[in-house]
């Protein structure tokens, strides 16, 4: 008897396009620098602390904490999506002129 079997590739249709990223800013004084967050590695200890030493560096710097803005974690593309586009109006709107992204160790 002769099986006929099925086989799925693990590596998946969806083609994500690659974007060009702003470039950088001259001098962050004066700027206003907002902060996102994934809710995942200690975001709320290093954040604080990167939060200072910009103040101390860019004393004309206004940051807007990571707690202003939704957890940047979503569990598929879709949902990624329409997160990432809701974070970049309210972005927008707060007037970020550059913006921390995640966190890591």
């Amino acid at each position: 008897m002769k099986e006929k079997l099925e086989v799925v590739s693990p590596v998946g249709g969806e083609v994500v396009k690659q974007n060009t990223v702003a470039p950088r800013l001259a001098d962050l004084d004066g700027k206003t620098i907002c902060e996102t967050w994934t809710g995942l590695f200690k975001g709320d200890a290093t954040f604080p602390v990167l939060r200072e030493l910009l103040k101390q560096k860019y004393p004309g710097a206004k940051v807007i904490p990571y707690s202003e803005f939704p957890v940047c974690w979503a569990d598929t593309p879709a949902s990624q999506k329409a997160l990432a586009k809701k974070i970049a109006a309210l972005a927008k709107e707060k007037g970020c002129d550059a913006l921390i992204s995640g966190n890591g160790a």
